[in-house]
């Protein structure tokens, strides 16, 4: 990908992390997942070590054996690996990004750190600038979610000063709700990749120019959302209306359970069948042995499987 010049667009599986009963990573189980992605979902761009994959709660020994496994089984398989290296420590986040590099991912992403928050923009981008330095022939990717880190500058404010002092800069994962702020940065950085995190509102992104998602729906609805996307692409904003609204009714139900990160791992193993584990500590899941059926209905229902 560094070295073609394309672009990152189309869907892009946020993986979850597969792990044993004891809350080990299970490494053999990421072929399949794989495989399932790519057959089944028709989904060919994955990001790893992620909210959704528990990155923060992985070690860097963890992380690393992770990417190494994903590359290797999406070699030949994927277009593109991309690969959240942030940490609350800006060493382990340049050893991350430097180990990606090295073990053949397409890309890095990095969320600001959210302990320590950088105190305005030019922090942030000059801790960026120095996470993307250390892997200088991987495109970089800044990971906006302001509801978990809590930094809330405009990304298209900051689109301008990363453009400026990251070389490698190649785009956003836009993980909020403000859309006047997405579409001020494709507006504006139209030579940039705005990638949108929030599956329930991707129609809605896309009619502002999104050129590509990134989201865990995409696990086990990947199918369905391309089925939205072509509608929408061809003109039929009836049928991909229709769809993101299944989708929305879905993802409204979870939530009424109660339900978040952790019951979506559960679905993605109901829908897939594969075994991903429990999440790790300090998520717990409220999953009981009757959800799955019931998981299965709603999807029914929905047209969503």
């Amino acid at each position: 990908m560094a070295s073609d010049g394309k672009r990152l667009k189309g869907l892009v599986a946020a993986t979850f992390t597969p792990m044993t009963l004891n809350s080990e990573v299970n490494l053999p189980i990421i072929q399949q997942y794989v495989d399932y992605l790519v057959h089944k979902q028709k989904v060919k761009n994955i990001f790893v070590n992620g909210t959704t994959g528990e990155g923060m709660s992985l070690s860097v020994q963890e992380r690393k054996r992770l990417t190494e496994e994903w590359v290797k089984h999406a070699r030949g398989k994927m277009d593109n690996v991309v690969v959240h290296v942030g940490c609350l420590s800006l060493e382990d986040a340049k050893d991350l990004a430097a180990h990606a590099a090295s073990c053949g991912a397409d890309a890095i992403s990095a969320v600001s750190p959210s302990f320590m928050k950088p105190s305005c923009p030019d922090a942030l981008v000059m801790y960026l600038k120095e996470v993307a330095a250390a892997a200088p022939s991987l495109p970089f990717y800044y990971y906006h979610i302001p509801s978990l880190t809590g930094v809330t500058f405009r990304v298209s404010d900051l689109t301008g000063r990363m453009k400026a002092h990251i070389p490698s800069f190649r785009g956003v994962k836009f993980t909020d709700t403000n859309l006047l702020d997405f579409s001020l940065c494709i507006h504006l950085y139209k030579e940039h990749d705005f990638l949108y995190g929030v599956d329930e509102q991707l129609l809605g992104g896309l009619v502002f120019g999104a050129h590509g998602a990134v989201g865990s729906t995409y696990n086990y609805l990947g199918a369905t959302t391309n089925t939205m996307l072509t509608a929408y692409e061809e003109g039929d904003i009836e049928k991909a209306r229709k769809i993101q609204c299944a989708i929305q009714e879905f993802i409204a139900f979870v939530f009424a359970q109660g339900w978040g990160l952790p019951e979506f791992k559960n679905i993605m193993s109901t829908v897939s069948g594969i075994d991903l584990g429990p999440p790790r500590a300090p998520l717990i899941s409220g999953f009981k042995p009757e959800h799955p059926e019931k998981i299965r209905e709603e999807m029914k229902r929905l047209n969503l499987i």
